[in-house]
């Protein structure tokens, strides 16, 4: 497992030496360049130094006392007068100024000079002003070297302090129970950390919403599943006691009924809890008018024996991108709903148009319709319009779960749907992409 604390020294050390390294090399380079300055003035000197008589009035009267530099001397007819270091690699030439000659034993800094009748000329290896520069270097980085490890444990340390604040988060989490929902406290903490625990507390609010949202909905199907099922178990103790076959022959229809009535209203919930936010992941591009004409020839056998003429009125060619199985469902619901509640001998019409770019769909009917006032409210769960005289049914009853899977599955396909009265004087559903 990787260490923050771990990467951090290891990266701080590295640039610490990295920048160790580049400042060492820096102060190599600036005092090799100021002992080359200092050395050629000393040879400069030396040469100044010697006494301009002929060479044989001075020969033995002057050393250099100088580790490692060589002095050759030549009179006036180019004759070898003077040779300090016979076995110095040099050439057995003198050329006027400073030169660096290249031999087999390594580089040497040259300085040659007419000094009265004779020609000088000094020469020192390249080797011990590099010696000397590096000496430098080493002297001035020696301390940083040796407080390497020191500073490796204060960055340690001071990383560690820093991480404190992420472990007493991490600790407040683990000691938490499953159900505590709360959100963190973010007093006193980091600016680096307050943005990890309000994210942290994002996320409790959003969990503790859909925990709520699914205890609201597990009670409120557990409530409408009950009077159902209440049903079906009477409808069997009716068959049970039927006294002949034609009492027998109606209860069993009762009971047939009512198990269907069961079974729609789970399939319902099962489209509601699978149209959640998280259970939308298909973005595949579909045919909208294909798919549509696939429910309405789906329900127009079922529309016939309800006696509604379901219908296209109309249909452009659309395509939109989502799930095509989410989008069955919705459509389904609007032409199950439309035809369940258009009276016999009425019409439900279905349309899609292109407007603006936008695919919209309508389905229309001859029904009742619903009331102005309550066409937000038939959009939430279990909740069914029509308790007045106005909303006489004419086939089962729903389960308050059909339009609140609609929207559901609309916002997903980031659709609107508005509820609207159709030419026919019944309810148009508009779906709009």
């Amino acid at each position: 497992m990787r260490s923050i604390r771990r990467q951090l020294l290891f990266w701080l050390l590295a640039l610490v030496l990295l920048g160790v390294g580049i400042a060492g090399w820096l102060i190599y380079r600036q005092a090799l360049a100021e002992a080359n300055e200092l050395f050629d003035y000393q040879l400069e000197q030396i040469a100044a130094a010697l006494p301009s008589e002929p060479f044989s009035q001075v020969l033995g009267s002057r050393d250099t006392g100088d580790e490692g530099i060589v002095l050759q001397i030549w009179n006036r007819n180019g004759v070898l007068m003077y040779y300090s270091r016979p076995r110095a690699p040099l050439a057995p030439r003198a050329e006027l100024g400073f030169s660096t000659e290249h031999t087999d034993r390594g580089d040497w800094r040259v300085y040659g000079a007419i000094v009265g009748d004779n020609v000088v000329q000094l020469a020192q290896p390249v080797s011990v002003r590099n010696r000397l520069a590096a000496n430098v270097a080493l002297r001035t980085l020696w301390p940083l070297i040796v407080l390497l490890p020191l500073l490796g444990v204060a960055v340690w340390v001071i990383v560690g302090r820093g991480l404190r604040p992420l472990r007493r988060v991490t600790s407040a989490l683990d000691a938490r129970h499953p159900e505590a929902l709360d959100p963190l406290p973010d007093q006193r903490l980091p600016l680096e950390v307050q943005p990890l625990v309000r994210a942290l507390n994002g996320l409790l609010e959003r969990l503790a919403t859909a925990l709520d949202i699914q205890k609201a909905f597990v009670a409120d199907a557990a409530h409408e599943l009950r009077t159902p099922l209440a049903a079906v178990q009477i409808q069997s103790q009716l068959v049970a006691r039927a006294k002949d076959d034609a009492a027998r022959s109606e209860a069993l229809a009762d009971l047939q009924a009512g198990v269907t009535r069961a079974t729609r209203l789970a399939e319902q919930l099962l489209a509601l809890a699978r149209s959640e936010p998280d259970g939308f992941a298909a973005t595949n591009a579909i045919d909208l008018r294909a798919l549509l004409q696939d429910c309405v020839v789906a329900y127009a056998p079922l529309a016939q024996n309800r006696g509604v003429d379901l219908g296209i009125e109309a249909s452009e060619p659309a395509t939109v991108t989502g799930d095509a199985d989410a989008l069955r469902v919705m459509f389904n619901n609007l032409v199950d709903n439309a035809t369940k509640y258009t009276p016999r001998g009425g019409r439900v019409d279905v349309s899609l148009h292109v407007e603006e770019g936008h695919p919209v769909v309508r389905i229309a009917d001859s029904g009742p319709g619903i009331e102005p006032a309550e066409r937000d409210r038939v959009f939430d769960r279990f909740y069914r319009a029509g308790a007045g005289a106005n909303r006489a049914r004419t086939d089962v009853a729903g389960s308050g779960l059909g339009l609140a899977i609609v929207r559901r599955i609309a916002t997903q396909h980031h659709a609107a749907v508005r509820l609207d009265e159709s030419p026919a004087g019944g309810l148009q559903v508009e779906v709009r992409f």
